[in-house]
């Protein structure tokens, strides 16, 4: 039986454009004439789910709640980004440029058909552009997530012409623009594969297959860290795994630095910091499995899963990097030297970190972030201290292990962790505190004004703080009793890490 013929819903014009909307229209009529059995439960549905991109802030936000790794949330957040630039796209310039008419509907069955019919132009496809964005942004971060969500965008842009509410170039000029949106935006933010590795001075360190002759102490009580544990025992069947709660780790590292051939650690950067300092000491090579809510020092070492180290201590390949110092330490005077991997400040962030472990237990590591965050920018009384011989008023010191990429004075990716040097920032005090940290953080990196500095040095010195001033290091807070002395250890800490792509 011959297919039935259709009314043409728009007069045909003449030349290529004529020809082109004939074999549209002719391709739309044959899809439409068809029964596709397993699509009509769920294409329609999937089809509204996706408007205003509803569809996909969710998948985002179960990509960075259950992805377990930094790498999700990368992709979860570069899929949002995308999308919204193919949005920005979309809107602003592709439904004004062609004022094409969406198609009649007598060729599509009445079960198919949208509730409610868009009014705007059809081409080119929204729902499209936003699931191609999505998906491309996805995978450009993560190849295993992008393969997950490349069906489902698959099947929103095929339930726009299922559902008749676009032509098939609509949903294929649409796709082709949230493809090139995603990749507009990498060529302005580069993934995380396209910036260059770090610097990393190569050290030895002994191979150790299977986790032979290694001793990892977790922290109990470290964000993802028990977890991570298990998964550490899977992969590493020699190792012997220690778990303790928080009150027992120092002790525990100091036991297990006599045991090993290496020292492992799985937690948060706090709990690498201890294992760091103990590791210096000893003389024996790390390995960091990343179990905390951040991991900087783990992610700027490219170490983001347990294969990452699993990898690297098969191979015995090994990195050296700097260790951050201040004198005196969070014992006092008479005490040792306090060590950082990442960070020291003083001013806002030490009051941020207080909030955040407050907060943490109650409603998570990252909600808590975020009510750190606001506490602490409501703050309206700045430090004072000597800097270099200098009295001033500060909201924010930062000195970081390494010069960080990112702008302003949060800490983003450092590509060398044993360049010698310290990532100086200052953020004045004044009024509206605020708005002067928002200021600083879309400086540039070494941009001065009356508000942000940022030097690189050596050394620098701190005084004229008020006993029992907090500071906050590697996410650790502790109160000073006096001037303090911030320098380097260069190439003090040997760190299995994995070879580079």
């Amino acid at each position: 039986m011959s297919s039935p013929s259709f009314p043409s819903p728009l007069p045909r014009p003449a030349g290529l454009r004529g020809a082109f909307h004939r074999s549209d229209l002719a391709v739309f009529q044959n899809l439409a004439g068809r029964h596709w059995p397993a699509a009509g439960p769920v294409l329609p549905r999937l089809s509204r789910s996706a408007n205003h991109g509803l569809l996909w802030f969710g998948a985002a936000a179960g990509i960075a709640a259950f992805g377990g790794s930094a790498r999700a949330r990368r992709a979860a957040l570069r899929g949002i980004a995308s999308l919204a630039v193919a949005s920005a796209a979309i809107n602003t310039v592709g439904k004004g440029a062609v004022r094409r008419e969406r198609p009649i509907l007598d060729a599509v069955p009445v079960i198919r058909q949208l509730k409610r019919q868009p009014v705007t132009t059809s081409f080119p496809s929204g729902h499209a552009a936003s699931a191609a964005a999505f998906a491309t942004g996805v995978a450009l971060e993560s190849k295993g997530w992008g393969a997950v969500v490349a069906p489902v965008a698959l099947s929103v842009a095929a339930s726009r012409v299922y559902t008749g509410v676009h032509y098939p170039s609509d949903v294929l000029a649409g796709a082709a623009l949230g493809i090139g949106a995603a990749f507009a935006l990498r060529g302005l933010v580069p993934t995380r594969g396209q910036l260059p590795a770090p610097g990393r001075p190569p050290a030895d360190a002994p191979a150790l297959p299977d986790g032979q002759d290694l001793v990892v102490v977790v922290n109990q009580e470290s964000g993802t860290a028990t977890a991570t544990a298990s998964l550490v025992r899977d992969a590493l069947p020699h190792a012997q795994v220690v778990e303790c709660p928080p009150s027992e780790l120092s002790a525990e590292l100091e036991k297990a630095a006599g045991l090993g051939r290496a020292l492992g650690v799985c937690g948060g950067d706090g709990t690498v910091n201890q294992a760091a300092a103990v590791a210096a000491v000893h003389g024996l090579p790390l390995a960091v499995f990343p179990g905390g809510t951040l991991n900087h020092f783990a992610y700027d070492l490219g170490i983001e899963t347990v294969a990452d180290v699993c990898a690297a201590l098969g191979s015995g390949n090994a990195v050296r990097v700097d260790l951050g110092r201040f004198r005196p330490g969070p014992d006092g005077p008479g005490g040792a030297h306090g060590y950082f991997l990442n960070a020291f400040s003083l001013g806002v962030y030490p009051e941020l970190v207080r909030t955040r472990e407050r907060w943490a237990p109650r409603i998570g590591g990252w909600p808590a972030g975020v009510v750190a965050a606001f506490e602490a920018l409501r703050g309206q009384r700045p430090l004072e201290a000597d800097l270099q011989g200098r009295r001033r008023p500060l909201w924010l010191l930062f000195v970081g292990n390494g010069l960080f990429q990112r702008v302003g004075p949060a800490p983003g990716r450092r590509h060398n962790l044993a360049d010698g040097l310290l990532d100086v920032r200052v953020v004045h005090g004044g009024r509206t505190p605020g708005l002067r940290l928002l200021a600083a953080a879309v400086a540039g990196p070494l941009t001065r004004s009356p508000i942000h500095a940022a030097e690189r040095r050596r050394r620098i010195r701190i005084s004229g703080l008020k006993p029992g001033t907090p500071y906050a290091y590697d996410g650790e807070v502790a109160h000073s009793t006096g001037d303090l002395m911030i320098d380097k250890l260069p190439e003090a800490l040997t760190v299995y890490c994995p070879r580079p792509a």
